[in-house]
């Protein structure tokens, strides 16, 4: 049962309006399902914007940052719970521990990485959690065809390329999640599978 998500997402706002509203929206909808929000616990960029949003509807919100972070005073003081660990590695390992699925927003190299490495945990089965991309003025569409690619190459299997859901609207990627089935399969492809 969903009851936490984690959402990874900038610490810019981006250049945007859409984004910004895509994490206030995303707020909304995890606040009216009753759902948690567990995020890299900044305050700054649309990360903060999620966090004051979450907490305007009244929802829990755990955030989990480095203590290198803290030190450069972007820590968000204002959550239902702030976790300060040792490391970046740390921060995701709780963040996958506290949350029952992952949703990225738009962001860079550490949204992107972060998703990315929880998408891959889901495909060696070391957690069978959602995984989706809140596809924000088709933000994302260069990563699916990325994605595509690699199927299409032969280094990504069409079931695993399925792990990666999809919508440009928070309640509709919310519904997914809710229908969500995991999908037991081996990550390896085999020549003759190629």
């Amino acid at each position: 049962m969903v009851t936490r998500i984690g959402v990874f997402c900038g610490s810019s706002v981006g250049n945007q309006p859409a984004f910004r509203q895509a994490a206030v929206e995303l707020a909304g909808a995890l606040a009216r399902r009753g759902f948690g929000l567990v995020y890299g616990g900044a305050r700054v960029g649309l990360m903060g914007v999620l966090a004051d949003a979450m907490r305007q509807h009244g929802g829990e919100v755990i955030g989990v940052i480095p203590q290198a972070l803290v030190d450069r005073e972007i820590a968000h003081a204002g959550l239902t719970d702030l976790r300060v660990v040792g490391s970046m590695h740390e921060r995701k390992a709780l963040m996958v521990e506290l949350a029952d699925g992952f949703i990225a927003l738009p962001g860079g190299y550490g949204t992107l990485e972060e998703f990315c490495e929880v998408l891959t945990w889901a495909q060696l089965g070391l957690h069978h959690k959602p995984c989706g991309l809140l596809d924000v003025t088709a933000y994302f569409d260069p990563l699916l065809a990325l994605f595509d690619g690699a199927v299409a190459a032969g280094f990504l299997g069409p079931e695993n390329r399925a792990l990666v859901i999809t919508a440009n609207d928070p309640g509709a990627l919310l519904d997914q999640f809710a229908s969500y089935k995991p999908v037991n399969v081996p990550k390896w492809i085999t020549p003759t599978q190629a």
